[in-house]
């Protein structure tokens, strides 16, 4: 029997996506032969382009799979935390961390930027917007966070500077290092946004 026609696309994508995940997490996005990783996949450069356009769409959809599994792992971690502010600074430093493994480093936070420009402009960004911004909205309603900032502005800035921290990680002759000093500057950079018992900022 002949297999379904929207299975068979589905098959197509997940073996060009696959491929060029490969490649780009390997070689890298400049490196990577369209032929070498559509030959890997079994399919023609025609398939590449019928379904994503060219290789930058390929990457686009390589960093939509990526940072799908990425915002899966944050849940998690963050899902553990005993209060919503903990959940929060989990959540955020969580994403920050992962700059530290290979093929996010390589993907996400070299090519991804070099190629695709800033990631505040990318589609996912809005999705983690909206989600930093009703975290701190209820955080505000519980007394934790200083009334007087507007949670929409202050996630697009909080957005901007764990994605500045990544880079700078994936960017660094010594990640580890870096990372530490990275997440340590966050933290204290979130802290500011906490009420203290006498109504101050931090």
């Amino acid at each position: 029997m002949h297999r379904p026609r929207k299975e068979m696309i589905a098959e197509t994508r997940a073996k060009l996506i696959a491929a060029a995940r490969h490649a780009f997490g390997t070689v890298g996005y400049a490196e990577a032969s369209m032929d070498d990783f559509t030959a890997s996949a079994g399919l023609t450069r025609g398939a590449l382009y019928h379904h994503f356009g060219d290789k930058k769409g390929l990457l686009q959809a390589v960093i939509a799979e990526i940072d799908g599994e990425m915002a899966e792992r944050v849940n998690e971690v963050a899902s553990k935390a005993p209060t919503r502010w903990q959940h929060f600074v989990d959540e955020c430093t969580s994403y920050i961390e992962m700059a530290l493994e290979p093929e996010i480093q390589r993907i996400m936070f070299r090519d991804g930027p070099a190629v695709l420009g800033d990631p505040a402009q990318w589609p996912n960004a809005s999705a983690c917007i909206a989600s930093m911004t009703d975290h701190l909205t209820k955080l505000q309603d519980e007394g934790v966070v200083v009334p007087e900032l507007d949670p929409e502005t202050t996630s697009r800035l909080i957005n901007g500077a764990s994605s500045q921290a990544a880079q700078r990680i994936a960017n660094s002759k010594d990640p580890e290092a870096t990372s530490k000093k990275a997440i340590a500057a966050f933290k204290q950079l979130l802290e500011g946004l906490r009420k203290r018992v006498d109504g101050t900022l931090g």
